[in-house]
């Protein structure tokens, strides 16, 4: 009976050896004798014990955090900028074969060329054009990730952090921004009004009849109000019919 239980053991550990599972987004990299042979899975896979060794690989994209680097922009502003990579791998043997550790070398590419593309920037392209500097770094990632056979499919700056004196700076300029805005506006409008007034005054020194009209216009305003004394407009011809020059 000791040596069925023995027995059970050992086909347990080979059955164990022998078959994997691997899931529907995993592919197993075999090695044999420590020559790389065709892919398989995913599914149950068959090994050879002790001769094949399997090593799993995720096809899934894969999302990583790229930690604040500190940047120093083209026009001498010290930032820190965090960003998020998305990338999945395309050929299992390359990620495998061609760098020790697809992960870690990813992450490290993506850091310094975070830092290297940021730096040839000035600070207003990092926070207006981060579109385009997204696209630049995953163009780069993608190129020099593809040996890997691994695909940079999006890039995102996720923060950029000020210090606190360029923050106070910024908010000074903005506040004067909307200062000058408003000056502005306010000066458009005084220009169109004063283009109204000019347009009336021509009619009215074309159209005398038009002033008369106003007056009456005027004297109805008035009568409509709860006004205890009322002002009545005298057309300067009236008054001009005494003036001394007049008499004479």
């Amino acid at each position: 009976m000791h040596w069925i239980g023995l027995l059970l053991l050992a086909l347990v550990f080979v059955a164990a050896n022998v078959f994997k599972i691997l899931n529907e987004y995993e592919k197993g990299v075999i090695f044999r004798l420590g020559r790389l042979i065709r892919p398989k899975g995913p599914g149950i896979i068959f090994l050879i014990p002790f001769i094949d060794r399997v090593r799993r690989i995720d096809l899934r994209t894969i999302t990583m955090d790229v930690p604040s680097q500190d940047v120093i922009t083209r026009d001498n502003v010290s930032v820190k900028v965090n960003a998020v990579v998305y990338f999945r791998v395309l050929d299992v043997n390359k990620a495998v074969v061609e760098v020790e550790n697809y992960l870690y070398a990813t992450s490290q590419l993506a850091q310094t060329t975070l830092r290297s593309v940021c730096g040839e920037a000035e600070l207003d392209d990092l926070l207006i054009g981060r579109e385009q500097i997204n696209m630049r770094i995953q163009e780069i990632l993608d190129t020099a990730t593809d040996p890997w056979g691994i695909k940079v499919s999006m890039v995102e700056i996720k923060h950029i952090d000020l210090p606190p004196e360029m923050q106070r700076a910024m908010a000074r300029q903005a506040e004067a921004e909307r200062e000058r805005r408003a000056k502005v506006i306010a000066a458009e409008g005084e220009f169109q009004a004063s283009q109204k007034l000019a347009d009336a005054a021509k009619i009215i020194a074309d159209q005398p009849q038009a002033l008369q009209l106003r007056y009456l216009q005027t004297l109805k305003e008035i009568a409509g109000e709860n006004n205890s004394t009322t002002l009545f407009p005298i057309p300067i011809d009236l008054i001009r019919a005494f003036t001394p020059q007049n008499k004479q």
